[in-house]
């Protein structure tokens, strides 16, 4: 367990290819922490509000929004509470689909996110981790979420176009961490969808790796049908099928990434 007087760490999940499995990998990672005992709030920052969704927190009861974490300095943090003890939310709203209108003349608008987790709020500097679920784009919100983050999290489907458009976020951490944020780190790339019954998803993987190295995790999130199911039942695939191979998946990412935690997160290439 860390240490409850040192700051949370914050991890980015982002990718700005949609369909990469980015909000189960923020559902189902948070959960599985939250299931070792670690205080996770998960930040839901898809004006999809997906990951909201996918935690049992319907529209109706999302009444502190990561837009008024942006946007509302005034108002005091609510976590909204989920199903899964330790794991807490920020939702999100369609609201957010005008944030980078709302903040682009705002003279710190790469800093919003930064300054409000910067701030001596107790809901925030309760947490041992805060998770960040990106939308599918590298627009301001993304990188409102590199400039506060710690790490970045890349989930990587195991399809031909896999690395398409990875080195265009790869040059976005980098260009963030020389201008804004000089801790910012790739935590590591999650492959993820990967089907064993076909050939091309064991090619992907290794041409990920040959080409990666050691910023690709060990372990490989499958293509499984409860992964895709639990969203409907408004909960995290861990507690829909704890036992299923993507739950096991899951439970085994939260392992590696707090192994890797316990030493140097690795360089971007």
């Amino acid at each position: 367990m860390r240490d409850p007087q040192a700051k949370p760490h914050i991890l980015a999940i982002a990718n700005q290819k949609g369909g990469v499995g980015k909000t189960t990998t923020a559902i189902n990672l948070g959960t599985a922490l939250a299931a070792l005992g670690h205080r996770v709030l998960l930040i839901d920052l898809d004006p999809q509000g997906n990951a909201s969704t996918g935690l049992g927190v319907p529209s109706a009861e999302r009444d502190f929004t990561s837009y008024d974490l942006l946007f509302d300095k005034d108002e005091p943090v609510q976590a909204t509470e989920t199903l899964v003890p330790n794991l807490r939310l920020i939702p999100a709203t369609s609201d957010l689909s005008s944030a980078d209108v709302d903040m682009v003349a705002d003279p710190r608008r790469l800093h919003k996110m930064e300054d409000a987790l910067g701030a001596n709020v107790i809901d925030l500097v309760l947490q041992d981790y805060i998770l960040i679920d990106c939308p599918p784009s590298l627009n301001l919100l993304t990188i409102n979420a590199l400039v506060a983050a710690d790490s970045v999290l890349v989930p990587l489907q195991c399809e031909f176009f896999a690395l398409e458009g990875l080195s265009q976020l790869m040059r976005t951490v980098q260009s963030v961490r020389a201008t804004s944020n000089h801790r910012l780190r790739i935590q590591g790339i999650v492959l993820t969808m990967f089907d064993r019954r076909n050939n091309l998803s064991g090619q992907v993987a290794a041409d990920v790796r040959e080409t990666l190295g050691t910023l690709v995790y060990d372990t490989i999130i499958p293509r499984n049908v409860r992964l895709s199911e639990a969203p409907s039942h408004a909960m995290p695939a861990l507690i829909y099928d704890h036992a299923s191979s993507g739950s096991v998946a899951y439970q085994k990412l939260a392992g590696e990434l707090l192994a890797r935690m316990g030493g140097q997160a690795v360089e971007p290439a």
